[in-house]
């Protein structure tokens, strides 16, 4: 058996999801807590942003904990690990929550927050798009607390964005592993599928092609044909004039 147990685990931790490469790093709960403590100001900002989402009926469908982490890269930009966006952005989260809550749930289950809102000079350090909706604190990126592959997720979401998508404005996105991006600023989807790594994993699975198949390489140029040497033009052969 103890020969056996290395083997194992080299078994388990090959097949099970890179569960520590999609969840942020010291952004835990214990983190937040820590945060929290850190600022005596901070107490009475999330007083008043939970009051928000219980006002607008979204708050319990996430941990505040959660929803306010910053960027996964917040400790190489010197930013914040937890963050409370200003008041006037509060409504696109809560929007956002309502979809989660109504639609993303019956897809997948269970979900965990993984980054919030972004400053803008976070947002660029951490190679976000300029007008990013994590900015405008409509987006949070997601992911499955149900163990699943990657195409699963792909199966489970994307009829339900098909179907619920447009009418709140949703747009999704998928990263790497089974971490995907939610968020109501518009109604749009995307991915790296494709036979050119550039198209939605949905719009893939719609045509019945593979959504996890690899891009295809590049056509190769074929090497220009060179035309044939020149050669220099022949004076023309004048026949010798016979003698008188």
């Amino acid at each position: 058996m103890a020969r056996l147990l290395p083997a194992l685990l080299l078994l388990v931790f090959a097949s099970a999801p890179a569960r520590a490469q999609e969840l942020p790093v010291g952004q835990s709960e214990a983190d937040y807590r820590a945060w929290l403590d850190a600022n005596p100001g901070r107490r009475g900002q999330i007083l008043s942003f939970e009051s928000w989402e219980a006002a607008a009926g979204v708050r319990d469908v996430l941990p505040t904990w959660q929803v306010i982490r910053t960027a996964s890269m917040w400790r190489e930009c010197g930013g914040e690990p937890f963050e409370v966006p200003p008041i006037a952005l509060w409504p696109g989260l809560t929007r956002t929550l309502a979809f989660i809550r109504d639609h993303v749930r019956d897809a997948v289950g269970p979900v965990e927050a993984v980054s919030g809102y972004r400053n803008p000079g976070l947002n660029a350090c951490a190679h976000g798009a300029p007008g990013s909706a994590h900015q405008g604190y409509s987006a949070l990126d997601l992911v499955p607390l149900t163990p699943m592959t990657r195409r699963q997720l792909f199966e489970r979401l994307c009829p339900m964005h098909a179907r619920y998508g447009a009418a709140a404005q949703a747009g999704l996105g998928f990263y790497a592993f089974t971490r995907f991006h939610i968020d109501t600023k518009s109604f749009r989807r995307w991915g790296s599928a494709g036979p050119a790594g550039n198209e939605s994993p949905c719009a893939v699975l719609e045509r019945g092609g593979d959504p996890e198949a690899p891009p295809l390489p590049p056509p190769v140029a074929s090497p220009p044909v060179a035309p044939p040497p020149m050669t220099p033009e022949q004076p023309p052969v004048v026949a010798p004039r016979p003698q008188p």
